[in-house]
Protein backbone atom coordinates (compact mmCIF):
# COMPACT_ATOMS: atom_id res chain seq x y z
CA UNK A 1 0.00 0.00 0.00
CA UNK A 2 1.24 3.48 -1.10
CA UNK A 3 0.50 6.57 0.23
CA UNK A 4 0.95 9.89 -1.79
CA UNK A 5 1.65 12.70 0.16
CA UNK A 6 2.60 16.99 -0.95
CA UNK A 7 5.56 18.24 0.40
CA UNK A 8 5.17 20.51 2.59
CA UNK A 9 5.74 22.00 6.07
CA UNK A 10 4.80 18.87 8.67
CA UNK A 11 4.38 16.32 5.96
CA UNK A 12 6.75 14.33 8.24
CA UNK A 13 3.68 14.11 11.02
CA UNK A 14 1.56 13.09 8.35
CA UNK A 15 4.02 10.16 7.24
CA UNK A 16 4.44 9.26 11.06
CA UNK A 17 0.91 8.54 10.82
CA UNK A 18 0.83 6.68 7.42
CA UNK A 19 3.94 4.53 9.24
CA UNK A 20 1.72 3.64 12.01
CA UNK A 21 -1.32 2.74 9.76
CA UNK A 22 1.03 0.53 7.67
CA UNK A 23 1.35 1.47 4.83
CA UNK A 24 4.32 -0.34 2.47
CA UNK A 25 5.56 3.42 0.82
CA UNK A 26 5.05 6.73 1.72
CA UNK A 27 5.75 9.26 -1.72
CA UNK A 28 6.60 12.80 -0.62
CA UNK A 29 5.91 14.34 -3.89
CA UNK A 30 7.56 17.38 -5.22
CA UNK A 31 5.99 20.87 -6.71
CA UNK A 32 7.86 20.12 -9.72
CA UNK A 33 6.52 18.11 -12.44
CA UNK A 34 3.02 16.52 -12.78
CA UNK A 35 1.06 15.72 -16.00
CA UNK A 36 1.50 18.28 -19.06
CA UNK A 37 -1.81 19.94 -18.61
CA UNK A 38 -0.93 21.15 -15.25
CA UNK A 39 -2.66 24.30 -14.22
CA UNK A 40 0.29 26.73 -14.27
CA UNK A 41 -1.27 27.70 -10.75
CA UNK A 42 -0.54 24.91 -9.97
CA UNK A 43 2.85 23.87 -10.90
CA UNK A 44 3.97 27.75 -9.70
CA UNK A 45 1.69 27.64 -6.13
CA UNK A 46 1.11 24.44 -4.65
CA UNK A 47 3.38 22.18 -2.81
CA UNK A 48 7.48 22.76 -2.09
CA UNK A 49 10.52 21.12 -3.17
CA UNK A 50 10.62 17.54 -2.65
CA UNK A 51 13.90 18.08 -0.91
CA UNK A 52 12.45 19.47 2.21
CA UNK A 53 9.34 17.72 2.78
CA UNK A 54 11.63 14.52 2.30
CA UNK A 55 14.26 15.80 4.82
CA UNK A 56 11.76 16.47 7.16
CA UNK A 57 9.83 12.82 6.58
CA UNK A 58 12.98 10.73 7.09
CA UNK A 59 13.92 12.58 10.49
CA UNK A 60 10.78 12.64 11.63
CA UNK A 61 10.12 8.66 11.13
CA UNK A 62 14.14 8.16 12.62
CA UNK A 63 13.07 9.88 15.44
CA UNK A 64 9.81 8.27 16.59
CA UNK A 65 11.88 4.80 15.29
CA UNK A 66 9.13 4.27 12.59
CA UNK A 67 11.93 4.70 9.73
CA UNK A 68 12.64 1.29 8.87
CA UNK A 69 8.91 0.16 8.99
CA UNK A 70 8.49 1.92 5.65
CA UNK A 71 9.53 2.76 2.25
CA UNK A 72 10.15 6.38 1.35
CA UNK A 73 9.79 7.36 -2.04
CA UNK A 74 10.18 10.79 -3.13
CA UNK A 75 9.43 12.23 -7.05
CA UNK A 76 9.24 15.85 -8.77
CA UNK A 77 11.16 15.98 -12.07
CA UNK A 78 13.48 13.72 -11.44
CA UNK A 79 15.98 13.67 -14.08
CA UNK A 80 19.59 12.28 -13.51
CA UNK A 81 21.69 9.71 -11.40
CA UNK A 82 22.99 12.90 -9.47
CA UNK A 83 19.27 13.07 -8.69
CA UNK A 84 18.72 9.85 -7.37
CA UNK A 85 22.00 10.16 -5.23
CA UNK A 86 21.14 13.60 -3.58
CA UNK A 87 17.02 12.21 -2.50
CA UNK A 88 18.81 8.65 -1.30
CA UNK A 89 20.81 10.96 0.78
CA UNK A 90 18.17 12.81 2.06
CA UNK A 91 16.11 9.73 3.05
CA UNK A 92 14.66 8.01 0.11
CA UNK A 93 15.27 4.54 -1.10
CA UNK A 94 12.72 4.51 -3.96
CA UNK A 95 12.69 6.96 -6.84
CA UNK A 96 9.74 8.16 -9.23
CA UNK A 97 10.67 9.24 -12.43
CA UNK A 98 7.85 10.41 -15.03
CA UNK A 99 8.45 14.13 -16.95
CA UNK A 100 11.81 12.42 -18.49
CA UNK A 101 10.67 9.07 -19.70
CA UNK A 102 7.62 10.76 -20.56
CA UNK A 103 10.03 13.11 -22.81
CA UNK A 104 12.25 9.89 -23.93
CA UNK A 105 9.54 8.33 -25.17
CA UNK A 106 8.39 10.87 -27.11
CA UNK A 107 6.50 13.95 -25.67
CA UNK A 108 6.95 17.43 -26.23
CA UNK A 109 5.63 19.29 -23.71
CA UNK A 110 2.40 20.83 -25.40
CA UNK A 111 0.58 20.56 -22.48
CA UNK A 112 -2.69 20.01 -23.94
CA UNK A 113 -3.17 16.56 -22.63
CA UNK A 114 -6.93 17.73 -21.52
CA UNK A 115 -7.68 18.57 -25.21
CA UNK A 116 -7.47 15.60 -27.42
CA UNK A 117 -5.14 17.54 -29.50
CA UNK A 118 -1.55 15.87 -28.62
CA UNK A 119 0.36 16.54 -31.95
CA UNK A 120 3.27 13.71 -31.43
CA UNK A 121 -0.04 11.04 -30.46
CA UNK A 122 1.14 10.59 -26.64
CA UNK A 123 -2.22 11.93 -24.89
CA UNK A 124 -4.98 11.36 -27.66
CA UNK A 125 -8.19 9.32 -28.47
CA UNK A 126 -7.71 10.31 -31.44
CA UNK A 127 -6.55 7.88 -34.03
CA UNK A 128 -5.09 9.74 -36.65
CA UNK A 129 -3.00 11.58 -33.88
CA UNK A 130 -2.03 8.47 -32.36
CA UNK A 131 -0.62 7.21 -35.68
CA UNK A 132 1.95 9.87 -35.46
CA UNK A 133 3.48 8.15 -31.91
CA UNK A 134 7.08 7.04 -32.33
CA UNK A 135 8.18 5.99 -28.91
CA UNK A 136 9.08 2.69 -28.02
CA UNK A 137 10.25 0.90 -24.81
CA UNK A 138 13.94 0.61 -25.73
CA UNK A 139 14.36 4.64 -26.09
CA UNK A 140 12.99 4.71 -22.24
CA UNK A 141 15.15 1.52 -21.45
CA UNK A 142 18.08 3.24 -22.89
CA UNK A 143 17.28 6.54 -20.87
CA UNK A 144 16.87 4.77 -17.32
CA UNK A 145 20.06 2.76 -18.17
CA UNK A 146 22.37 6.23 -18.53
CA UNK A 147 20.64 6.95 -14.65
CA UNK A 148 21.48 3.88 -13.26
CA UNK A 149 24.83 4.10 -14.44
CA UNK A 150 25.22 7.75 -13.22
CA UNK A 151 24.04 6.40 -9.74
CA UNK A 152 26.32 3.75 -10.24
CA UNK A 153 29.24 6.10 -10.83
CA UNK A 154 28.78 8.46 -8.07
CA UNK A 155 28.09 5.34 -5.46
CA UNK A 156 31.31 4.28 -6.22
CA UNK A 157 32.89 7.76 -5.40
CA UNK A 158 31.14 8.10 -2.42
CA UNK A 159 32.23 4.68 -1.20
CA UNK A 160 28.78 3.00 -1.43
CA UNK A 161 27.81 -0.59 -2.22
CA UNK A 162 24.02 -0.52 -1.77
CA UNK A 163 21.46 2.10 -2.13
CA UNK A 164 20.42 1.45 1.20
CA UNK A 165 24.22 2.34 2.83
CA UNK A 166 22.95 6.04 1.77
CA UNK A 167 20.18 6.13 3.03
CA UNK A 168 19.79 9.46 5.12
CA UNK A 169 23.84 10.05 5.16
CA UNK A 170 23.32 13.81 5.14
CA UNK A 171 27.17 13.87 6.30
CA UNK A 172 28.21 13.00 3.14
CA UNK A 173 26.68 16.29 1.42
CA UNK A 174 28.47 19.43 1.76
CA UNK A 175 26.54 23.04 1.67
CA UNK A 176 29.46 25.16 1.86
CA UNK A 177 29.46 26.26 -2.08
CA UNK A 178 26.13 26.66 -2.21
CA UNK A 179 25.85 29.07 0.99
CA UNK A 180 29.08 31.31 -0.01
CA UNK A 181 26.82 31.93 -3.68
CA UNK A 182 26.29 35.27 -4.00
CA UNK A 183 22.43 34.29 -4.29
CA UNK A 184 21.95 32.22 -1.42
CA UNK A 185 24.24 34.03 1.40
CA UNK A 186 22.44 33.56 4.37
CA UNK A 187 20.71 30.35 3.87
CA UNK A 188 20.87 28.13 6.56
CA UNK A 189 20.85 24.12 5.40
CA UNK A 190 21.46 22.87 8.83
CA UNK A 191 17.79 21.65 9.39
CA UNK A 192 17.74 19.88 6.18
CA UNK A 193 20.98 18.19 6.80
CA UNK A 194 20.15 17.01 10.52
CA UNK A 195 21.05 13.76 11.46
CA UNK A 196 19.32 11.96 14.51
CA UNK A 197 21.35 11.19 17.26
CA UNK A 198 19.88 7.76 17.80
CA UNK A 199 21.43 4.24 18.45
CA UNK A 200 22.30 1.32 16.14
CA UNK A 201 18.86 -0.19 17.38
CA UNK A 202 17.07 1.89 15.00
CA UNK A 203 16.87 1.57 11.49
CA UNK A 204 17.32 4.38 8.87
CA UNK A 205 15.85 2.73 6.12
CA UNK A 206 13.07 0.12 5.16
CA UNK A 207 14.15 -3.04 7.01
CA UNK A 208 10.92 -4.75 8.54
CA UNK A 209 7.64 -5.99 6.78
CA UNK A 210 4.20 -4.40 7.33
CA UNK A 211 1.97 -7.12 9.07
CA UNK A 212 -1.17 -5.45 7.24
CA UNK A 213 -3.96 -8.32 9.16
CA UNK A 214 -5.30 -9.65 5.54
CA UNK A 215 -5.49 -12.93 6.96
CA UNK A 216 -8.03 -11.10 9.86
CA UNK A 217 -9.93 -9.44 7.31
CA UNK A 218 -13.43 -10.46 6.68
CA UNK A 219 -12.86 -11.68 2.87
CA UNK A 220 -10.50 -14.12 4.19
CA UNK A 221 -12.26 -15.66 7.14
CA UNK A 222 -15.70 -15.39 5.73
CA UNK A 223 -17.01 -14.28 2.39
CA UNK A 224 -14.63 -16.77 0.03
CA UNK A 225 -15.46 -19.55 2.01
CA UNK A 226 -19.10 -19.06 1.42
CA UNK A 227 -18.74 -18.01 -2.13
CA UNK A 228 -16.07 -20.96 -2.92
CA UNK A 229 -19.48 -22.99 -4.32
CA UNK A 230 -20.17 -20.00 -7.03
CA UNK A 231 -16.43 -19.42 -8.22
CA UNK A 232 -16.33 -23.21 -8.37
CA UNK A 233 -19.63 -24.06 -10.09
CA UNK A 234 -21.41 -20.96 -10.89
CA UNK A 235 -23.62 -22.06 -7.73
CA UNK A 236 -25.59 -19.34 -6.33
CA UNK A 237 -24.71 -18.13 -2.89
CA UNK A 238 -26.86 -16.11 -0.62
CA UNK A 239 -25.51 -14.78 3.08
CA UNK A 240 -26.58 -12.70 5.66
CA UNK A 241 -23.41 -10.99 8.03
CA UNK A 242 -22.80 -8.72 10.09
CA UNK A 243 -20.41 -5.93 9.62
CA UNK A 244 -18.27 -3.09 11.58
CA UNK A 245 -16.62 -0.49 10.77
CA UNK A 246 -13.05 -2.21 11.08
CA UNK A 247 -14.01 -3.82 7.82
CA UNK A 248 -12.26 -2.47 5.23
CA UNK A 249 -12.29 -3.13 1.47
CA UNK A 250 -14.93 -5.64 1.96
CA UNK A 251 -15.76 -8.00 -1.08
CA UNK A 252 -12.24 -7.32 -3.25
CA UNK A 253 -10.10 -10.69 -2.11
CA UNK A 254 -13.21 -11.98 -3.16
CA UNK A 255 -13.57 -10.12 -6.45
CA UNK A 256 -9.82 -10.98 -7.43
CA UNK A 257 -10.15 -14.97 -6.57
CA UNK A 258 -13.12 -14.83 -9.16
CA UNK A 259 -11.03 -12.55 -11.41
CA UNK A 260 -8.31 -14.87 -11.85
CA UNK A 261 -10.26 -17.88 -12.18
CA UNK A 262 -12.90 -16.64 -14.94
CA UNK A 263 -11.79 -13.01 -16.02
CA UNK A 264 -13.43 -9.83 -16.63
CA UNK A 265 -16.58 -11.67 -17.54
CA UNK A 266 -16.95 -12.62 -13.98
CA UNK A 267 -20.14 -14.35 -13.24
CA UNK A 268 -23.91 -14.27 -14.17
CA UNK A 269 -25.87 -11.01 -12.23
CA UNK A 270 -26.33 -11.94 -8.58
CA UNK A 271 -24.80 -15.25 -8.33
CA UNK A 272 -22.78 -13.73 -5.27
CA UNK A 273 -25.33 -11.92 -2.82
CA UNK A 274 -24.32 -10.84 0.59
CA UNK A 275 -26.39 -9.12 2.54
CA UNK A 276 -24.48 -7.08 5.49
CA UNK A 277 -25.64 -5.49 8.77
CA UNK A 278 -24.21 -2.74 10.44
CA UNK A 279 -21.45 0.27 9.15
CA UNK A 280 -18.85 -0.80 6.56
CA UNK A 281 -15.66 0.85 6.83
CA UNK A 282 -13.41 2.29 3.93
CA UNK A 283 -13.82 0.92 0.50
CA UNK A 284 -16.33 -0.85 0.89
CA UNK A 285 -17.00 -2.94 -2.21
CA UNK A 286 -13.89 -2.05 -3.86
CA UNK A 287 -12.91 -3.33 -7.56
CA UNK A 288 -16.23 -5.84 -6.95
CA UNK A 289 -16.64 -7.65 -10.24
CA UNK A 290 -19.36 -8.84 -12.26
CA UNK A 291 -21.69 -11.05 -10.48
CA UNK A 292 -21.47 -9.97 -7.06
CA UNK A 293 -24.34 -7.61 -5.83
CA UNK A 294 -22.92 -6.59 -1.79
CA UNK A 295 -25.98 -4.56 0.23
CA UNK A 296 -25.59 -2.71 3.02
CA UNK A 297 -28.73 -2.07 5.98
CA UNK A 298 -26.35 0.68 7.60
CA UNK A 299 -24.41 2.91 6.18
CA UNK A 300 -20.61 3.02 5.02
CA UNK A 301 -17.60 5.11 5.16
CA UNK A 302 -15.31 7.09 2.44
CA UNK A 303 -14.36 5.26 -0.73
CA UNK A 304 -17.96 3.33 -1.61
CA UNK A 305 -17.43 1.32 -4.57
CA UNK A 306 -13.72 2.62 -5.27
CA UNK A 307 -12.79 1.06 -8.67
CA UNK A 308 -16.42 -0.68 -8.84
CA UNK A 309 -15.60 -3.39 -11.89
CA UNK A 310 -18.78 -4.21 -13.06
CA UNK A 311 -20.58 -5.55 -9.71
CA UNK A 312 -23.91 -3.87 -7.90
CA UNK A 313 -23.40 -2.39 -4.77
CA UNK A 314 -26.50 -0.93 -1.95
CA UNK A 315 -27.11 0.97 0.81
CA UNK A 316 -30.40 1.80 2.61
CA UNK A 317 -30.85 2.90 6.53
CA UNK A 318 -31.95 0.28 8.75
CA UNK A 319 -36.22 -0.24 8.54
CA UNK A 320 -36.54 1.00 12.03
CA UNK A 321 -34.33 4.22 11.39
CA UNK A 322 -35.75 7.44 13.07
CA UNK A 323 -34.83 9.85 10.19
CA UNK A 324 -35.57 10.73 6.85
CA UNK A 325 -33.01 9.04 3.93
CA UNK A 326 -33.00 11.90 1.65
CA UNK A 327 -31.85 14.39 4.67
CA UNK A 328 -28.90 12.34 5.95
CA UNK A 329 -25.71 10.80 4.36
CA UNK A 330 -25.07 7.68 4.53
CA UNK A 331 -22.19 6.79 2.78
CA UNK A 332 -18.98 8.78 3.07
CA UNK A 333 -16.60 10.83 0.79
CA UNK A 334 -15.20 9.64 -2.56
CA UNK A 335 -17.46 7.19 -3.74
CA UNK A 336 -16.95 5.40 -7.08
CA UNK A 337 -13.79 6.44 -7.24
CA UNK A 338 -12.29 5.67 -10.93
CA UNK A 339 -15.12 2.80 -11.57
CA UNK A 340 -15.06 1.10 -14.17
CA UNK A 341 -18.58 -0.45 -14.43
CA UNK A 342 -21.48 -1.86 -12.01
CA UNK A 343 -24.44 -0.26 -10.37
CA UNK A 344 -24.89 1.27 -6.95
CA UNK A 345 -28.04 2.38 -5.17
CA UNK A 346 -27.74 4.69 -2.13
CA UNK A 347 -31.12 5.36 -0.23
CA UNK A 348 -29.51 8.34 1.28
CA UNK A 349 -27.17 11.07 0.40
CA UNK A 350 -23.38 11.22 -0.53
CA UNK A 351 -20.32 12.60 1.31
CA UNK A 352 -17.50 14.91 -1.41
CA UNK A 353 -16.74 13.75 -4.67
CA UNK A 354 -19.18 11.63 -5.36
CA UNK A 355 -18.69 9.59 -8.46
CA UNK A 356 -15.57 11.15 -9.05
CA UNK A 357 -13.51 9.95 -11.86
CA UNK A 358 -16.39 7.39 -12.94
CA UNK A 359 -15.94 6.12 -16.13
CA UNK A 360 -18.85 3.55 -16.49
CA UNK A 361 -21.25 2.91 -13.58
CA UNK A 362 -25.20 3.62 -13.35
CA UNK A 363 -25.48 5.33 -9.88
CA UNK A 364 -28.40 6.75 -8.03
CA UNK A 365 -28.00 8.63 -4.88
CA UNK A 366 -30.59 11.00 -2.98
CA UNK A 367 -28.02 13.78 -2.45
CA UNK A 368 -24.60 14.65 -2.85
CA UNK A 369 -21.70 16.70 -1.35
CA UNK A 370 -19.37 19.44 -3.08
CA UNK A 371 -17.64 18.19 -6.31
CA UNK A 372 -20.22 16.03 -7.41
CA UNK A 373 -19.20 13.68 -10.95
CA UNK A 374 -16.09 15.35 -10.65
CA UNK A 375 -13.23 14.20 -13.88
CA UNK A 376 -15.98 11.69 -14.76
CA UNK A 377 -15.97 10.19 -18.10
CA UNK A 378 -18.46 7.74 -18.29
CA UNK A 379 -21.60 5.80 -16.85
CA UNK A 380 -24.88 7.46 -15.74
CA UNK A 381 -25.37 9.36 -12.18
CA UNK A 382 -28.57 10.06 -11.18
CA UNK A 383 -29.51 12.82 -7.60
CA UNK A 384 -32.36 12.93 -6.25
CA UNK A 385 -31.86 16.00 -4.03
CA UNK A 386 -29.33 18.96 -3.67
CA UNK A 387 -25.94 19.02 -4.85
CA UNK A 388 -22.79 20.99 -3.55
CA UNK A 389 -20.88 23.29 -5.22
CA UNK A 390 -18.74 23.20 -8.11
CA UNK A 391 -21.02 20.03 -9.41
CA UNK A 392 -19.17 18.58 -12.76
CA UNK A 393 -15.88 19.76 -12.68
CA UNK A 394 -13.48 18.49 -15.30
CA UNK A 395 -16.38 16.45 -16.46
CA UNK A 396 -15.73 14.78 -19.83
CA UNK A 397 -18.23 12.42 -20.30
CA UNK A 398 -21.37 10.40 -18.94
CA UNK A 399 -24.32 12.21 -18.18
CA UNK A 400 -26.24 13.60 -14.65
CA UNK A 401 -29.49 13.70 -14.09
CA UNK A 402 -30.11 15.72 -11.30
CA UNK A 403 -33.87 17.00 -9.36
CA UNK A 404 -33.10 20.82 -9.20
CA UNK A 405 -36.53 21.72 -7.01
CA UNK A 406 -35.39 24.98 -5.84
CA UNK A 407 -34.03 25.81 -9.56
CA UNK A 408 -30.99 26.61 -7.86
CA UNK A 409 -28.66 24.01 -9.57
CA UNK A 410 -27.14 26.16 -12.16
CA UNK A 411 -25.30 28.08 -9.35
CA UNK A 412 -23.54 24.92 -8.22
CA UNK A 413 -22.66 23.85 -11.09
CA UNK A 414 -19.28 24.07 -13.16
CA UNK A 415 -20.25 24.51 -16.08
CA UNK A 416 -16.92 24.90 -17.84
CA UNK A 417 -16.87 21.70 -19.51
CA UNK A 418 -21.04 21.17 -19.22
CA UNK A 419 -23.97 22.43 -20.83
CA UNK A 420 -27.40 22.14 -18.48
CA UNK A 421 -30.44 20.80 -20.34
CA UNK A 422 -33.55 19.51 -19.80
CA UNK A 423 -35.01 15.99 -20.01
CA UNK A 424 -37.07 15.53 -22.76
CA UNK A 425 -36.04 12.62 -25.52
CA UNK A 426 -38.71 9.97 -24.62
CA UNK A 427 -36.00 7.31 -24.51
CA UNK A 428 -34.28 9.12 -22.27
CA UNK A 429 -37.55 9.52 -20.16
CA UNK A 430 -38.36 6.03 -19.56
CA UNK A 431 -34.34 5.54 -19.39
CA UNK A 432 -34.30 7.54 -16.44
CA UNK A 433 -37.58 5.99 -14.91
CA UNK A 434 -36.27 2.11 -15.57
CA UNK A 435 -33.14 3.17 -12.96
CA UNK A 436 -35.31 5.16 -10.54
CA UNK A 437 -37.21 2.11 -10.41
CA UNK A 438 -34.35 0.00 -10.15
CA UNK A 439 -33.22 2.01 -7.09
CA UNK A 440 -36.68 1.64 -5.65
CA UNK A 441 -36.68 -2.29 -6.21
CA UNK A 442 -33.42 -2.55 -4.31
CA UNK A 443 -33.34 0.05 -1.81
CA UNK A 444 -37.79 0.84 -0.82
CA UNK A 445 -36.37 4.66 -1.19
CA UNK A 446 -39.74 6.67 0.01
CA UNK A 447 -37.76 9.54 -2.06
CA UNK A 448 -37.51 7.44 -5.09
CA UNK A 449 -41.10 6.15 -4.91
CA UNK A 450 -42.58 10.22 -4.70
CA UNK A 451 -40.65 10.89 -7.55
CA UNK A 452 -41.89 7.58 -9.18
CA UNK A 453 -46.12 8.50 -8.33
CA UNK A 454 -45.85 11.72 -9.73
CA UNK A 455 -43.24 11.03 -12.44
CA UNK A 456 -44.63 13.19 -15.24
CA UNK A 457 -44.76 16.26 -13.19
CA UNK A 458 -40.73 15.62 -11.52
CA UNK A 459 -39.82 15.03 -15.05
CA UNK A 460 -39.00 18.84 -16.21
CA UNK A 461 -37.45 19.27 -13.11
CA UNK A 462 -34.45 17.30 -13.74
CA UNK A 463 -31.61 18.83 -15.16
CA UNK A 464 -29.60 17.12 -17.79
CA UNK A 465 -25.38 17.75 -17.27
CA UNK A 466 -24.34 16.82 -20.45
CA UNK A 467 -20.40 17.22 -21.69
CA UNK A 468 -20.42 19.47 -24.41
CA UNK A 469 -17.25 17.22 -26.22
CA UNK A 470 -19.38 14.13 -25.22
CA UNK A 471 -22.43 15.70 -26.46
CA UNK A 472 -20.32 16.93 -30.03
CA UNK A 473 -18.76 13.77 -30.49
CA UNK A 474 -21.83 11.39 -29.87
CA UNK A 475 -23.67 13.74 -32.94
CA UNK A 476 -20.91 12.80 -34.93
CA UNK A 477 -20.92 8.86 -34.28
CA UNK A 478 -25.08 9.22 -34.70
CA UNK A 479 -24.09 11.12 -37.95
CA UNK A 480 -21.34 8.50 -39.47
CA UNK A 481 -24.05 5.83 -38.66
CA UNK A 482 -27.13 7.36 -40.35
CA UNK A 483 -24.70 7.19 -43.44
CA UNK A 484 -24.14 3.23 -43.11
CA UNK A 485 -21.13 2.97 -41.77
CA UNK A 486 -20.90 0.47 -38.80
CA UNK A 487 -17.83 0.17 -35.71
CA UNK A 488 -14.29 1.11 -36.01
CA UNK A 489 -14.85 3.03 -39.72
CA UNK A 490 -17.98 5.34 -38.00
CA UNK A 491 -15.92 5.86 -34.81
CA UNK A 492 -13.31 6.97 -37.39
CA UNK A 493 -15.48 9.18 -39.50
CA UNK A 494 -16.21 10.51 -36.25
CA UNK A 495 -13.08 11.94 -35.30
CA UNK A 496 -12.71 13.61 -38.47
CA UNK A 497 -16.41 15.03 -38.48
CA UNK A 498 -14.98 15.98 -34.89
CA UNK A 499 -12.19 17.88 -36.21
CA UNK A 500 -14.03 19.50 -38.63
CA UNK A 501 -16.06 20.74 -36.55
CA UNK A 502 -13.72 21.89 -33.91
CA UNK A 503 -11.97 24.26 -36.80
CA UNK A 504 -14.84 25.70 -37.95
CA UNK A 505 -15.05 26.88 -34.39
CA UNK A 506 -11.78 27.87 -33.81
CA UNK A 507 -11.31 25.10 -31.59
CA UNK A 508 -8.35 23.62 -30.39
Amino acid sequence: MSVKLVSEVGVGTIAAGVAKAHADVVLISGYDGGTGSSPQTSITHAGLPWELGLAETHQTLVLNNLRSRIAVETDGQLKTGRDVIMAALLGAEEFGFATAPLVASGCIMMRVCHLNTCPVGVASQDPRLRARFAGKPEHIVNFMTFVATEVRELMAQLGFRTVEEMVGRTDRLEAQRAVTHWKAKGLDFSKILYSPDVGPEVGRFCSIKQDHGLDKSLDLTTLLGLAQPAIDRGEKVIAELPIKNVNRVVGTITSYEITKKLGAKGLPEDTIRFRFKGSAGQSFGAFVTRGMTLSIEGDANDYFGKGLSGGKLIVHPPANAGFKAEDNIIIGNVALYGATAGEIYVNGRAGERFAVRNSGVTAVVEGVGDHGCEYMTGGRVVVLGPTGRNFAAGMSGGIAYVLDQTGKFAEQANVSMVGLEKVESKAEIAELRAIIEHHVGYTGSARGKQVLAAFETFVPQFVKVFPKDYKRMLGCIEKAESQGLTGEEAIMAAFEENARDLSRVGGN
